[in-house]
Formats: structure tokens, sequence, C-alpha cells
């Protein structure tokens, strides 16, 4: 016991003690019987020779047996802090993760996936059958295809949702490397929302606008000072009014180029975005009157109703940045609308639903949005048609929250009992005189 519970010195003093006891023994027969004690004396010794040797290795193991169970403590510190670690890290994946045995249980799912598959797959007891939920069976086929073939397995599969449309989630398959025999490996499934993907691609997107408009600023640039420069010196030897006209249209509409160029630039620009512009105090109806004319003259469209109910409305916004914004809210409308009297209708109201601020409507009697398109119209770069640059009604938004605006879209009809259509509306902030008031 003391070999094992002591330092060396304690056991082979306890072990000294317990020879020297024994030879006393000894001693003390041979002083009683001193004719017949050389076997005790024998018995002694050999015995605290054994005693030695039991000291000696119970020592040595109990020495061994604690650097194992160091080892073993360390081990298993290392071994929590590593799955700490794992947990941590899937629990913050944007990515959904499922852990499969091969009898289709699953034993480890983290937030992602409850969010992902949408079927309340956090409330439900761990371990649990994948193919409980009718909306999960396609996901179990997944993985017993990849138990059956050894081999990872990727697919993009609709998953139905508790509430709304079905979700596209791409799917990714992976089995756990084993070396025992005797332990079964593995099926972790990776989920990842199909939505997710296509905005990082927007992001690059959007990214890639940025570079894209920063040259295109030293390209176009330096052209348009000369042509400015150039119209301005052909006008000073001009004399007839014709001509003179010309060039100014030439000049009016290079200037509008130049702050087309600097407005797309600084859209481009993250940190410009977040500035709040106040821009002019315009007298809504009367401006959106003229621009709306402006562009029913330009593209001879017909069938275009103007109905003005904001009256003495001022709005925050710079002029040229409204007709810009109006005239690619026509533009789109005018991609779609039909040719009647009223397919497209230009609108301005006090009380729109439930906002009290003053709004701006372009409505137009095209037919439905796919939702698909619907859920990126006002991203950049995206447009249902090859024409199109799909930067129009993303440049609205832009336009709109700079002036403290906002823009959306809704199916309705303008009338109870009247025909459905597509209106895009923007409601304006507050000028600084109501403000005040």
């Amino acid at each position: 016991m003391s070999a094992v519970l002591g330092t060396m010195t304690v056991s082979l003093g306890t072990t000294a003690s317990v020879t020297l006891l024994l030879l006393a023994d000894a001693g003390w027969h041979w002083l009683q019987q001193p004719v017949d004690s050389s076997g005790r004396f024998v018995q002694a010794a050999l015995t605290g020779t054994g005693l030695f040797v039991v000291a000696l290795l119970a020592h040595e193991l109990a020495r061994r047996l604690t650097r194992e169970e160091a080892v073993a403590q360390r081990n298993r510190s290392s071994a929590q802090m590593q799955a700490q670690v794992n947990d941590l890290v899937i629990e913050t994946l944007s990515e959904g993760v499922l852990v499969i045995d091969a009898e289709g249980l699953v034993h480890a799912a983290n937030p992602a996936a409850d969010a992902i598959l949408g079927q309340g797959l956090s409330k439900l007891p761990l371990p649990f059958a994948l193919h409980a939920q009718p909306a999960w069976h396609a996901l179990a086929a997944l993985a017993r295809q990849t138990f059956a073939r050894r081999t990872p397995q990727s697919e993009e599969i609709p998953v139905a949702q508790a509430r709304g449309a079905a979700r596209e989630v791409r799917v990714r398959t992976r089995l756990t490397p084993t070396s025992d025999r005797h332990v079964d490996s593995l099926c972790v499934m990776f989920l990842q929302d199909l939505r997710e993907l296509e905005a990082r691609i927007r992001t690059e997107k959007l990214a890639a606008m940025g570079r894209m408009s920063a040259a295109v600023a030293h390209e176009i640039r330096n052209p348009l000072a000369a042509i400015t420069q150039a119209s301005a010196l052909l006008a000073e030897d001009l004399t007839d009014p014709a001509h003179r006209k010309l060039t100014s249209m030439v000049q009016h509409n290079a200037q509008r180029l130049a702050r087309i160029v600097d407005d797309v630039l600084d859209v481009s620009r993250a940190r410009q975005q977040r500035v709040l512009s106040l821009g002019e105090q315009l007298v809504l109806d009367p401006a959106v009157q003229v621009l709306a004319d402006e562009w029913v003259r330009q593209t001879q469209r017909q069938g275009v109703l103007i109905a003005l109910d904001a009256p003495q409305s001022d709005v925050r916004f710079d002029a040229e940045h409204l007709r810009r914004l109006m005239v690619n809210l026509l533009d789109n409308a005018a991609r779609y609308a039909g040719k009647r009297e009223g397919s497209i209708q230009v609108l301005t109201s006090l009380h729109r639903g439930t906002t009290q601020r003053p709004s701006l409507m372009v409505w137009s009697d095209g037919a439905p949005l796919e939702p698909a398109v619907k859920r990126h119209l006002f991203e950049p770069f995206f447009s249902s048609e090859s024409r199109s640059s799909g930067l129009g009604l993303f440049l609205c938004r832009e336009l709109c929250r700079r002036h403290g605006a906002t823009i959306g879209y809704e199916r309705r009809a303008l009338v109870p009992g009247g025909p459905e259509g597509n209106e895009f509306f923007v409601s304006f902030a507050a000028s600084e005189n109501r403000l005040t008031q």
C-alpha cells in the first residue's frame, strides 16, 4: 500500500521496517528457543526480500498508471475542447448540418438546418428518424444512397416548408472515415439554401459593378468633357438659332450624362450610400406633371393617365434624381403594359395605405410578375429580359434611400372591382417645412 500510495522512499522505508520486525520476531524466538531458530531467520530474510521486490514493482506500476491517467486526462481535456470548438463551429455555420447513421437516424443537427428545413426540427428529441417527415423523404433517400454507394452525393432538392412555398436546397453528403470495421461510418449532410448562394453571387456582382463604375468614370468623363468643351466653342461661332439650339441640346445632355456617371459611382460606394442627402425642396404634383409630360413627348406613348392628388406637398428630393426615378419606372411600365387608354397611370397621394407621407405611384396593366422575378426586383444586374442591364430599379432604390424615401411593389387594382396591375410606389420623406411644423 505504501508503494502504491506513497513515494519510493516511503515504500522502501515501510518495507525495511516490516523486514526488521520480521527479523526481530525471529531473534525473539531464537532467544526463547536457541536450538531450532534458523528457519525463522531464513523465512524472515526471504519474506523481506520478497516485500522489497513487491514494493519496487508496485511502485513502478503505480507510477505508470499515474502517467497513463495524466495522459488520458489531457487527451480527455483536448477532446472536450475540440468537441466544444466543433459544436461552436457547427452551431454558427450558415450551412445546415445533419449527422445521420446507417439506420436513417439523425444524431445531430444545427440551427441552420432547422431554419432551412422549416419543419420544427429543433423540437424533435435526438435521435429521430429522418423519414419521419414526408417533406424529408428525399433527404433520407439521398442518405441511403450515400451509404449504399460509399461515395459523396450532391443534389438540389425542393424541401416543403410548414409555411410558404417549397425551398430549393443544395444537399451534399460525406461519409466519415473509419479504420475500425466494428464502428460504422456516419453520413454528414450539408444543406445550403440556394437563396443564400444567389445573395452571395449578387454581392459579387455588386463588387464587380463598383470596379466597373470606376473604370467607366475614367473612360467616359474625358470624352464628355471634350464634347462639352467642343460644343461650347462651336456655339460661339454659330448665329443660326436652330444650330445654337442643337449645340445647347448637346451640352445639356452631356451634362446630364456626366451627372448619371457620378450617381452610378456614388451608388457603388457603400460609404456614400449611407449618407442621407437632403436634396431640394420640390412641390410634388407640379414636378411629377412636368416629368410625366416630358416622358410622354419623348416616347410618343399613348394611353398614359396622370392623376395628381397631393396638393401643395413638398418633398425632399433632387430634381434630376426624381427625373431618373420616373423615367426608369415609366420605361419599366411601358415594357409590359398594354396599348389601351389608362394602361399606364401616374398618381400621387397624401394618404396611401397606412402612411401619411406624400407618395408617387406608377401603375400598369401588365401581367403578374413571377415569384422569382418579384424576389429580385431591386437587385443589381437582375432582369427578366436579356436586353436590359438590370440596373434601373436598383438605381431607383438607391436614389430613394439617399433621400430618405422608400420604394416598393405590389399587385393591386386601383379601384374596387377594377383590373389588377403592377404598381411601383415611392413614399417620400417629409420636407423641412413639414418637419418644422
